[in-house]
């Protein structure tokens, strides 16, 4: 029962399935939502610019037909004559489809954004097989459709009848009025039946659109072991992961070992920990930890240390304290400060000695770390 439910897709799909679908050109669609856009940006654009589209189709069908008797029997300028009111008649209406055009293209984006899918521009042999063609019609989404469009054409006929039994007593004064103004009042009410269609189909828009995001989101929901494989194949393989960890963790070490020969002094425990400072007192305002380690590393930078002349001061509290409350190249903490003083104090009278002579100065003992700094210090 559980491997059934691990297989069950009751998972919302995950921002990089949402990713992988648009890159394969799948996003949520409405074509009642387009459909509506369209209807009523042609009904805006009738609105606003019919009468002047029927005056200019007015003029031009006046100016198509003024012509002389003798012009009639001429082919040649009679075809001239068609060519001129067409190409006028276009331009007129190219504000009308320019508007169509654009809300088209807006209408998918709206849903879905823009999306570029050059997978989808490929030629598919499996969209041309009849048998997947008649499954599509059958399934659950083809009713949808078909219900869809029965509906729509419903309501559309129904709105375009009511519309047009209101307005027959209208319609039939049209013939007795002069062309002009008969052009512009059929204008008028294309516009207004336009409209009342365009309402009708909004209706359509709003039941659709949040069944197509509800039907999308359940064709890319998941189940809970595709969920955990793409977490996995997201964070990479554990055993790769924790080979690049390991690579980084000595790639960090061999560079803090290239450290211990620059640093000033090393502070040790004397064999478990081993913390390499340094202080340049142009650049820094207190000393810096260029290598600290435990162990067996501990150990190495006590030998680079001693191979390169860098001093070895046995201070365990000290070395401890060093090695837990400080982290690579950042400062020391205030409240070692004074310990510290007294450590690099100490360095820089043995360099003195070292190229003076004279007597060797005495390495500093018991040096003071605050109650609290040394995890080794035992407990009252």
């Amino acid at each position: 029962m559980a491997e059934e439910s691990d297989l069950e897709k009751t998972e919302d799909p995950s921002p990089r399935r949402l990713e992988q679908a648009r890159e394969e050109g799948q996003v949520p669609q409405s074509r009642e939502l387009s459909t509506f856009l369209v209807t009523v940006t042609g009904a805006a654009t009738l609105l606003l610019m019919g009468n002047w589209m029927a005056g200019r189709v007015m003029g031009i069908v006046r100016d198509g037909f003024a012509f002389d008797r003798g012009a009639a029997f001429d082919p040649a300028l009679m075809l001239d004559v068609l060519d001129r009111m067409l190409s006028a008649a276009l331009l007129t209406l190219m504000p009308l489809f320019f508007a169509l055009l654009v809300a088209a293209v807006a209408a998918p984006i709206l849903l879905g954004g823009l999306v570029f899918a050059p997978k989808v521009l490929g030629f598919n042999f499996g969209r041309m097989n009849p048998i997947q063609g008649i499954a599509r019609m059958f399934s659950v989404h083809g009713l949808a459709e078909m219900i869809k469009a029965i509906l729509k054409s419903v309501l559309v006929g129904g709105v375009a009848a009511l519309v047009l039994w209101l307005n027959i007593d209208h319609l039939f004064d049209l013939m007795v009025e002069p062309l002009e103004v008969g052009m512009a009042d059929f204008s008028d009410t294309v516009a207004f039946a336009a409209l009342m269609i365009v309402l009708s189909l909004g209706l359509l828009a709003i039941i659709d659109v949040p069944f197509q995001l509800w039907q999308y989101n359940k064709k890319l929901r998941m189940s809970k072991e595709e969920v955990r494989r793409e977490s996995k194949e997201q964070e990479g393989d554990p055993m790769v992961k924790g080979r690049i960890r390991a690579l980084q963790r000595e790639m960090a070490r061999r560079r803090m070992m290239t450290e211990v020969p620059k640093a000033d002094v090393v502070v040790t425990n004397p064999t478990h920990f081993s913390v390499a400072l340094k202080y340049d007192a142009a650049k820094m305002g207190a000393p810096m930890v260029v290598a600290k380690g435990r162990g067996e590393l501990a150990l190495k930078i006590r030998e680079i240390a001693s191979e390169h002349g860098v001093p070895l001061l046995e201070a365990p509290p000290l070395a401890r304290a060093l090695y837990k409350h400080c982290e690579l190249e950042q400062s020391i903490p205030a409240a070692l400060y004074t310990a510290v003083a007294e450590v690099m104090a100490y360095v820089y009278q043995l360099d003195a000695w070292m190229k003076q002579g004279g007597l060797p100065p005495v390495a500093p003992s018991a040096l003071p770390v605050p109650a609290g700094m040394d995890p080794g210090a035992p407990e009252e």
